[in-house]
C-alpha cells in the first residue's frame, strides 16, 4: 500500500481520539547524537509517541531554540545531511508503522530540489513534511507535487495569526495543523505560555477537520495535561 492510500498521520490521531486522550507527538533531530544513536533514541521514543517529527538538521534555524540548536549543530558536526536523514527515516520505517513526519526549513528542499525532495521522502516511508518557514500561499509548486505524490504538509499557525491567516493555512494543510504556542522560538516558557491556545484553536477548528497539535512552550506534565485539555497532540 502506498502512502497516498494509507493515511498513517490520520489513523495515528483517531486511534488516540478513540483512547481518550491527546496523541504524543515526539521530535528528535536526525543524526543525533549520532547516526546509531539517533535510530537508538528514535526506537525509544517511538515505543511510546504516537507519531515522530525527525528533525532535518539545518545551519541557520529560524524557529529553534538552544536545545535544538545544539543538538542540530551536533549532527552537523557528525556529517547529517539530507541523504543520510533519509536513511535513518528508511531505517526507522523497516521497524514500525508509526507516522514518520520530516520537519524542514525550505531551504534545503529548495537546494535538493522540490521534486527530488518529495519522490525520496516517500521512498523512506515518510508520511509528510512539516514547513515551519514556508507560507502555503508561497508554496503552490511543493503543495502540488505532495498532493500529486501523497506526500501530506503540515502549516503553522501561531497567536500572532489573524484570523484570515488561519484560515488560509488550515485549509492548505494535509497533514496535521501545527499550533504554535507562543511567539519566539522553541523551548520552555515560565508562567501561563499557553493563555492563547484555546481561542486560536477554536478558530483553526472552522476550517479544517484534520487534527491540531501544539507545539513550542510544551514543557512538562503540566504544560502538556493544559495542552491535551483542547487539543488533538
Amino acid at each position: 500500500m502506498t502512502v497516498a492510500e494509507k493515511n498513517r498521520i490520520h489513523d495515528a490521531f483517531a486511534r488516540a481520539k478513540r483512547e481518550g486522550r491527546a496523541a504524543f507527538v515526539a521530535y528528535l533531530p536526525a543524526g543525533y547524537p549520532d547516526h546509531a544513536g539517533f535510530l537508538r533514541e528514535a526506537a525509544t521514543l517511538l515505543e511510546h509517541a504516537d507519531l515522530l517529527e525527525i528533525g532535518l538538521p539545518y545551519s541557520d534555524p529560524l524557529g529553534d531554540g538552544p536545545t535544538i540548536q545544539k543538538a542540530s549543530e551536533q549532527a552537523l558536526r557528525g556529517g547529517a545531511t539530507i541523504r543520510s536523514t533519509f536513511e535513518s527515516a528508511r531505517a526507522l520505517r523497516e521497524r514500525t508503522e508509526k507516522p514518520l513526519v520530516i520537519m524542514t526549513y525550505y531551504n534545503p528542499i529548495l537546494a535538493w530540489g522540490e521534486e527530488r525532495f518529495v519522490r525520496d521522502a516517500l521512498a523512506a516511508g515518510v508520511d509528510g513534511l512539516i514547513l515551519p518557514d514556508l507560507p502555503p500561499d508561497e508554496a503552490g509548486s511543493l503543495r502540488e507535487l505532495a498532493a500529486r505524490h501523497g506526500l501530506r504538509l503540515t502549516f503553522l499557525i501561531a497567536p500572532t495569526s489573524t484570523p484570515e491567516r488561519i484560515r488560509i493555512v488550515a485549509e492548505a494543510t494535509t497533514g496535521f495543523l501545527y499550533a504554535v504556542s507562543v511567539t519566539g522560538v522553541t523551548g520552555a516558557r515560565a508562567g501561563d505560555a499557553l493563555h492563547e491556545v484555546p481561542a486560536m484553536l477554536e478558530l483553526a477548528r472552522r476550517h479544517t477537520d484534520l487534527p491540531i497539535a501544539v507545539g513550542f512552550g510544551v514543557a512538562g506534565r503540566e504544560s502538556a495535561h493544559a495542552v491535551a485539555l483542547v487539543a488533538d497532540g
